[in-house]
């Protein structure tokens, strides 16, 4: 560890000494956990401004907040840049880093998103003060640091099973801020901030690349990594099909990619690689595979790019520091905007200016964020290894030194022992029912795992499906596989804490809000469909056929599109029809139809598709329908979201005759639980029959439910 784990202050080492101390491990822990800060604000921010667009269904103003990320630009004021590259200073900004995590814990949305926005800033702040430092050091040690951070972050996530521990709850965001704090104490009191006279006067000879071509580079590898790779199941909910050719799971396959970017990080210091113009070629070609090709190719040419994006980071951050900080910085800043921007206008063109030019466009972003790289790394001038290289270790190694190769090796092994510690051989081994042909099924729109004040929902989600008993559950608006909504994977985490099968339906690559299907039963097969869409939004359907202890029901699930388009709703209920009228097995739709009871939407379904509704007396629904066909009706509920969601809960169960082509259904309704088997009644928890729309704060029946059908 250098000099016994002891650093020196900056003002008495030798140049050959502080390059050697960037890479002890006390220093590279140090500075990963400053990265790790860095990452957790910087990729917070985007989900907190996107909650309000949420909501409103429109641009809703709080965008501004992004702006915040550009007030590095007072550093091109000479007097601001020397303060900010003052120990104290440096130090102050450090805190006020960490101090913003604890946004999480403020006591409104709108004070959470200003305290996560004003941290944003500062943290692109001290990034300018320490990228940019006239200190070599300061400058290679936050290279690695942001890059080894990186790779903690992505770690952290395995184990809270994709989610930031940072923004998980109160508990772990405290735990985060004291480590956060301890690194900053530390990094004051080693003196590693204060740059010696030596050091500001050193003027160095160096070749400077294009500010322009530089920024656009930088600010398009930061959105890659953070688009692709900010979390390790990305790629394969980019590639994944349909059952029972699906595909990579996230787990365990997501293993593949944390080793394929840790070894990127590890062939970085090969410069030769990084520079070469057919790697990145190769890393093009790769990106259009993710895109384009599925399961196991796809997933393959996805690990490839992850290699390339983390081998070129030291390059590109070395070309960074040699431009002007303040604009380049800036550029690179806005460059990450306007491409997230239009990865949201991608899949949201039904909701914003001029989205008709980006429907579905996703080729057109690969294009431009891989033509952006190109410039920034082979346009305006190339880096020369003339010793400002950030990456060039004092002993000229093609490797990174011993401590780095030590931590990077560290946070591998404790993600894979992540992996390890989530594997659960008895996951889906289930009590067994006392009515085995019993079935519940559920449909709710679930606004992409936060409650209604933006804050995570998954272990209230869980409890609340635990209490339902439903065995089957649709979960409509979940994908959140996406960066501006946490690249968070909804399905992986219900999936394994609460033993079900997980269909994804149509992949995060495919321009739709999620449509997945949580199954206690073996998925046996099923079909993504994306559905007729000319002028909405698009719509998304799953059919999937399930082994329910021994029988096979169909279940087609589906989000169709916005009420106002007309046409998209007549084509979509035409399909969902056939779909329905050509299933061979007893089959329930669970849909989100965007009509009335006794719509034309409505009636198709119904007549063409040849199902019945759950209860057709309940005609104060307009989203959320529930339907079948061959199998016999018990009961019904509709549950209260209790600030989980802005759309209720609704369930249905039935029972399988052992002729579905010869059995008598229950035509009777009643409210009366005395004469109905326990086994069929729903949860007391939820309260008892409630007529009218329940305000309620938790989660209870209410519209006439529950109710039960009885011959």
């Amino acid at each position: 560890m250098g000099t016994k784990g002891k650093e020196k202050p900056a003002e008495i080492k030798h140049s050959s000494d502080a390059m050697q101390d960037c890479f002890n491990v006390r220093h590279v822990i140090r500075e990963g956990i400053h990265g790790y800060v860095f990452w957790c604000l910087f990729q917070g921010l985007a989900p907190m401004i996107w909650f309000y667009p949420l909501n409103d269904l429109e641009i809703s103003g709080y965008e501004a907040f992004a702006a915040l990320w550009f007030i590095q630009l007072i550093a091109g004021i000479p007097f601001i840049r020397k303060a900010i590259h003052n120990q104290i200073v440096l130090g102050i900004l450090r805190g006020l880093s960490v101090a913003a995590l604890a946004s999480f814990q403020a006591p409104t949305t709108l004070s959470r998103l200003v305290s996560l926005a004003a941290g944003n800033g500062i943290a692109t702040l001290t990034l300018t003060a320490t990228l940019w430092s006239p200190s070599k050091r300061i400058r290679t040690s936050t290279c690695w640091g942001l890059l080894i951070g990186f790779i903690g972050f992505v770690t952290s996530r395995i184990w809270f099973t994709t989610f930031v521990p940072t923004w998980w709850s109160n508990h772990t965001n405290t735990g985060v801020i004291t480590i956060g704090a301890l690194a900053v104490v530390d990094q004051f009191l080693s003196g590693w901030d204060k740059i010696s006279n030596e050091e500001r006067s050193t003027k160095e000879n160096i070749h400077r690349p294009s500010s322009i071509c530089t920024g656009l580079g930088f600010g398009s590898l930061l959105f890659l990594i953070n688009w692709v790779f900010g979390e390790v199941s990305l790629i394969t909910r980019w590639t994944v099909r349909a059952y029972p050719d699906n595909g990579p799971e996230p787990y365990p396959w997501g293993a593949c990619t944390l080793v394929a970017l840790c070894f990127g990080v590890y062939m970085s210091a090969c410069r030769h690689v990084a520079i070469s113009k057919i790697w990145w070629l190769i890393a093009t070609v790769c990106f259009y595979g993710l895109y384009y090709l599925p399961t196991w190719i796809g997933f393959s040419a996805g690990i490839m790019l992850g290699i390339y994006a983390m081998s070129i980071w030291p390059e590109m951050t070395d070309r960074v520091t040699r431009c002007p900080p303040a604009r380049t910085l800036f550029l690179a800043i806005l460059t990450f905007m306007i491409q997230n921007f239009f990865l949201v206008w991608t899949v949201a063109y039904n909701f914003v200016p001029l989205g008709v030019y980006t429907r579905e466009h996703t080729d057109i972003l690969i294009a431009m964020n891989m033509l952006c790289i190109c410039i920034g790394m082979f346009v305006g001038g190339s880096s020369k290894d003339d010793g400002y290289t950030a990456y060039v270790t004092i002993n000229k190694k093609k490797t990174p030194p011993s401590g780095f190769n030590k931590v990077l090796v560290i946070l591998l092994c404790t993600g894979l022992i992540g992996f390890g510690f989530r594997y659960n051989p008895g996951r889906f081994d289930h009590p067994v029912k006392k009515s085995p042909k019993q079935i519940t099924a559920a449909i709710w729109t679930y606004h992409f795992g936060y409650d209604n004040k933006g804050w995570p929902s998954l272990e209230r989600t869980a409890s609340l499906l635990n209490d339902t008993g439903a065995e089957i559950v649709t979960m409509l608006e979940s994908d959140a596989s996406k960066p501006f909504l946490g690249n968070n994977d909804l399905g992986q985490w219900l999936g394994e804490k609460m033993g079900f099968y997980v269909d994804f339906g149509p992949s995060t690559k495919d321009h739709t809000w999620g449509n997945l299907i949580l199954s206690k039963y073996p998925i046996v097969k099923s079909k993504h469909h994306l559905m007729p869409s000319p002028y909405g939004e698009l719509a998304p359907a799953v059919s999937a056929t399930v082994n329910v202890s021994g029988s096979l029901v169909d279940f087609v699930v589906t989000h169709m599109g916005n009420d106002r388009d007309r046409l998209d709703r007549k084509l979509q209920a035409e399909y969902l029809a056939n779909e329905l009228r050509e299933s061979e097995n007893p089959v329930v739709f669970l849909g989100y139809v965007t009509s009335k009871p006794g719509s034309n939407e409505y009636l198709k379904l119904i007549n063409d598709g040849n199902v019945n509704d759950i209860d057709d007396t309940d005609r104060k629904r307009f989203c959320e329908y529930i339907m079948y066909r061959g199998l016999k009706r018990l009961g019904y509920a509709r549950l209260t979201h209790g600030g989980l969601s802005d759309t209720e809960l609704q369930m249905a169960r039935f029972d399988i005759p052992d002729d579905p082509d010869n059995f008598k259904d229950n035509t009777k309704v009643t409210w009366e639980i005395k004469d109905i088997p326990k086994d069929v009644l729903f949860n007391e928890k939820f309260g008892t029959l409630h007529h009218g729309h329940g305000y309620f704060s938790t989660h209870r029946f209410h519209m006439s439910t529950p109710k039960y059908f009885l011959p």
